[in-house]
Parts: structure tokens; C-alpha cells; sequence
């Protein structure tokens, strides 16, 4: 390790090796230093002590250039690290660790067998956006130095396909896995480069209620052989507007669930409830009798809307697929099947059915003390509001609907 006094017309004087590399060392900072290849590649370095301990090997400050990276830059680089050497902090650590740091796409993968499969039941949703929209696009980056500006072209790359609402569910998804990877110390990533970014586009609150005739209109269809809509799809959608359920409750439940005997309740598990809390829905002779018709299409499966493929049930988006294909033979349009749920509930707000009894029945996320403790309580308030609005529908679906809105509920 020859020892020079470094100075800014010597360094590119030092000689290169015959082959493999030489380091010279600079005797006005010990420490500082500069490797040289027998191709002539200079590079600047520095060794140090943490703690007294000298640390293996050296610390690359960068390739020699006179004009952007000479004597100086070099020097004042060595004594910033040798500063931090001093503390006891090892100045090679951010580099070493932005190494090790786990690429978008391995982030991303982390984040779904770690997190989402665990806890979210709509993870398929989140494995496409990653594998169709933030893969292709920053996959290959290490995740701890995405910038705003990576995140941006993301978006703009979803909004050129003209899907703004998604671009919005990208953004959302993105910061939750940074958000995610900082809170578990994982991959480097020290900042989220999602904040300070707003949703690229605005979203309305939807409110669509189907009218009294409207939902006349759809069940007439939905008991029409002629219209193309699997006979399941047809169900699921009833069952949706029969029981005010959301539609991922509805496809994703068990036959072991019902019990249409005794109790003729449905209990909807709390994995797969929304705000995770067991919830029971009483089920009306309509209901009851969709359940009938539904058993021999399941077959021996455990599920009422089992996959034809695996041992799970259908996904959300088959349901939305068939009815937007179905639409135009429907006789109603720009309906969507959580559309039916807040038909459900709108209607029998409308007959004169409490608020509280209707949230009930939604299962509602409540933040009340008492909200664990009663969640059998309002079972005869909900079954008799849903043996109302089962006599509603089939009022509806006669053509016979009541002059007045008001149904007249008996004494609990």
C-alpha cells in the first residue's frame, strides 16, 4: 500500500499496475485513498476503525473524474466518513443496506404472502394490480429509492388506458406497501414515496336505488330463461337484494353457515365479515326458498356458489361480469350488485323500518363499548324488518305495491 501525498495534477500521474490493481494511500489523511486497475479505472476509497475496530475491506466514494469527482470532492467525501467512523456510526451501512434492499417487485410479493393474504380477503385484487400495473412499470427498482416521479408515471401509464378509478386503487395499493415496508423494516425503505401524491381522479359516492319499478322489472328478468345469465348469478343477485348482504358475504358463504331449519338464521363468520365480527342474518321464506333452489346446483360442494374449477367459491368479478354482459336484456341499466344492497336498505328505511334496525341488518361497523355485547340483541327486530321487506318484494314483483310506503311492523 504505497503512501503518497495526494495532489490534484499527481493523481492522474500514479502509475497503473501491470495487472490486477494498486491502491496508493494519501499521507496528508490517513485512510484516504485511491485504487487503481491495470486498465487505468481510477477509484477513489477510504478505510476506517468503528469503535476501534477495524472494519473489512474499503468504502468506495467513486470513480475518479477531474472535472465532477476530483482531489476535493473526494477528500471532503473521506472526511464526512471518517467523521461518522469516529461517532462509532459506519458510513458504509446505507450503502450495504440499499444493497440487501428487496426490489419493488420482491416488496410487493413480501407484502402479499406476509400481509394481504392474511388479512385482506380482497388480496386476488391486489396480486393483479401488482402483477399488471406496478410490475411492469418499476418492478426491477430497488424499492428504497422510488421517487415521487416513479410513482407518477405509474399512474399516468393506468390513466393513458382510460381507467382512472383504478389509477386511484394503484396509488392506494403503492402506499400501502411502503407504508407497510417501513413499519416492518423491510427492503431499505426509509420514506414513502406515495405522500404528498392526491388520487389522480375524482370519485363520486355512488347512490344508485333502484325504483319500485325498477326492482319489479329486474326480478321479472331474472326468472326469464331467455335472458344469458347463469342461473347461480341469477341467485346471488336475489339473495343480495332478499338479505341486504354485500355481495362478497353472499358468494363467499357456506352451506354450513345456514341453518334453515331451526333458527333459520344465517351466521356469516367474522373472517369474513367486514368490521370482523360474527354477524347473523335472519333468513326470510324468500330467502329460503332461493337457498332451495341454489342446493342442487352446488352440489356436494361446501360452498353455495362453489368455482367450477377449484375448492373455493366463485370470485366477485364473475358476478359483475355476467350482470354487465346481461345488462342490456335487463330492462334496467347502470346498476352495479352493491346497488341492490342499498336498494335493500333505502326500501326499508323507506317502509318505516329504523335506521338502527337497518344498520343492524347491514352490519355496519359500530364503535360503541356495547357493540361487542349485543350482537344478538336486535335479532328479532332484523328478522321481522327482513319478513317485511320479503313481503314488500313479492308485493313488488306482483305488481301490487302498497299505496303507502309505511309498512306496519308487530310488536316485538
Amino acid at each position: 500500500m504505497p503512501q503518497v501525498k495526494f495532489s490534484s495534477r499527481g493523481i492522474s500521474a500514479l502509475p497503473a499496475p501491470g495487472s490486477g490493481r494498486v491502491e496508493y494511500f494519501d499521507i496528508g489523511l490517513p485512510g484516504f485513498g485511491l485504487r487503481v486497475s491495470a486498465e487505468g479505472r481510477r477509484t477513489w476509497l477510504v478505510r476506517y476503525r468503528v469503535k476501534g475496530r477495524k472494519v473489512k475491506g474499503s468504502m468506495t466514494l467513486g470513480t475518479f473524474d477531474a472535472d465532477r469527482f476530483g482531489l476535493a470532492e473526494a477528500r471532503d467525501k473521506a472526511k464526512d466518513a471518517l467523521r461518522a467512523a469516529e461517532k462509532g456510526i459506519d458510513p458504509a451501512e446505507p450503502v450495504r443496506k440499499a444493497r440487501r434492499a428487496d426490489t419493488v417487485k420482491e416488496l410487493a410479493e413480501r407484502f402479499l404472502e406476509e400481509y394481504a393474504k392474511k388479512r385482506k380477503r380482497s388480496w386476488h385484487t391486489d396480486e393483479r394490480i401488482i402483477e399488471r400495473d406496478i410490475v411492469p412499470e418499476i418492478g426491477n427498482l430497488k424499492a428504497s429509492i422510488v421517487t415521487r416521479a416513479n410513482i407518477r408515471q405509474v399512474l399516468r401509464t393506468v390513466m393513458e388506458r382510460e381507467a382512472p378509478i383504478m389509477a386511484n386503487r394503484v396509488l392506494g395499493l403503492l402506499r400501502k406497501i411502503f407504508n407497510w415496508a417501513i413499519a416492518e423494516e423491510i427492503g431499505g425503505v426509509e420514506h414513502n414515496p406515495c405522500a404528498l401524491i392526491g388520487k389522480p381522479a375524482q370519485e363520486n359516492r355512488r347512490d344508485r336505488v333502484l325504483s319500485v319499478e325498477e326492482i319489479a322489472t329486474l326480478w321479472k328478468a331474472l326468472d326469464d330463461p331467455a335472458v344469458r345469465l347463469p342461473k347461480r348469478i341469477r341467485i346471488a343477485l336475489k339473495l343480495q337484494l332478499v338479505t341486504a348482504q354485500r355481495k362478497g358475504e353472499v358468494i363467499s358463504a357456506e352451506w354450513a353457515e345456514m341453518d334453515r331449519q331451526n333458527e333459520r338464521v344465517w351466521t356469516i363468520p367474522a373472517e369474513k365479515a367486514k368490521n370482523k365480527l360474527a354477524h347473523r342474518v335472519p333468513l326470510s321464506t324468500v330467502a329460503l326458498e332461493l337457498l332451495g333452489e341454489l342446493k342442487p346446483l352446488s352440489g356436494k360442494s361446501r360452498w353455495l356458489f362453489p368455482s367450477p374449477k377449484e375448492d373455493r367459491p366463485i370470485v366477485g368479478r364473475a358476478v359483475n361480469h355476467a350482470l354487465t354482459k346481461a345488462l342490456d336484456h335487463l330492462g334496467v341499466s347502470n346498476i352495479t350488485p352493491h346497488d341492490l344492497r342499498r336498494t335493500a336498505a333505502s326500501h326499508m328505511t323507506g317502509m318505516g323500518i329504523s335506521r338502527l334496525v337497518v344498520q343492524k341488518i347491514l352490519n355496519h361497523v359500530e364503535t360503541s363499548v356495547t357493540s361487542v355485547y349485543d350482537r344478538h340483541s336486535y335479532d328479532p327486530e332484523k328478522r321481522q324488518a327482513l319478513d317485511a321487506w320479503a313481503r314488500r318484494l313479492g308485493e313488488i314483483t306482483a305488481g301490487k305495491v302498497p299505496a303507502s310506503n309505511v309498512v306496519e311492523l308487530a310488536r316485538a
